[in-house]
């Protein structure tokens, strides 16, 4: 019997996400840095500058509501990254992955979880390596031809522009579960405990 986009992502517990063009456009902003050298003499470094979605970072608070674990898997390495998800309080961080089922399979050894209850939302063919064997496959509105072809969803908005939101937002719908996962964001009654409330500050301890 062949699953339903929806059948398939009522089943998920951990969403992992690739980085660049998923949770960013894509590009890749290199600034020189000047530096000054032990022997006094001038040079620079490169800093690494990203731009990441409002929308997407608050999708990771509806996604925790909802009962789910979040995930990246980067082969890039990137400080702005690693600032990134541990602002948005992101449970599995994997940067420098060439082979993406590498940590997958960590990730499901640690949580006790099949490949049938993981999403994975990919843009390149990097990607396509879990996103054949993952329960629910998404790809971002701006990946390449290859992956939307062996994705089960495609976001209606690009990377960096709310495809992670997309992501999430189809999953918890297909739970039944979205409005509810709303309300409880914006309850203030019941406020969100440390360990879902984003925003404090890519600096915060």
């Amino acid at each position: 019997m062949t699953l339903s986009a929806q059948d398939r992502a009522r089943r998920i517990k951990i969403i992992l996400f690739d980085v660049d063009g998923v949770w960013t456009d894509g590009t890749i902003w290199l600034f020189p840095f000047p530096i000054s050298a032990p022997d006094g003499t001038a040079t620079s470094k490169m800093i690494e500058v990203k731009g990441y979605s409002a929308h997407d970072g608050a999708g990771m608070t509806l996604a925790r509501l909802g009962g789910m674990k979040l995930g990246i898997i980067t082969k890039r390495i990137s400080e702005t990254v690693a600032l990134r998800a541990r602002d948005l309080k992101i449970e599995f961080v994997y940067q420098g992955e060439a082979f993406k089922m590498r940590p997958v399979r960590e990730i499901m050894e640690k949580e006790g979880v099949t490949l049938d209850e993981i999403a994975y939302v990919g843009d390149d063919v990097i990607d396509l390596a879990v996103m054949r064997k993952c329960g629910f496959a998404v790809a971002a509105a701006n990946a390449r031809a290859q992956v939307k072809a062996e994705a089960h969803y495609v976001t209606p908005n690009k990377g960096g522009e709310g495809a992670a939101r997309d992501a999430i937002e189809f999953i918890l719908e297909s739970k039944g579960v979205l409005q509810q996962c709303i309300e409880a964001s914006i309850d203030e009654s019941n406020p969100l405990p440390p360990s879902m409330d984003i925003g404090k500050g890519g600096d915060l301890k």
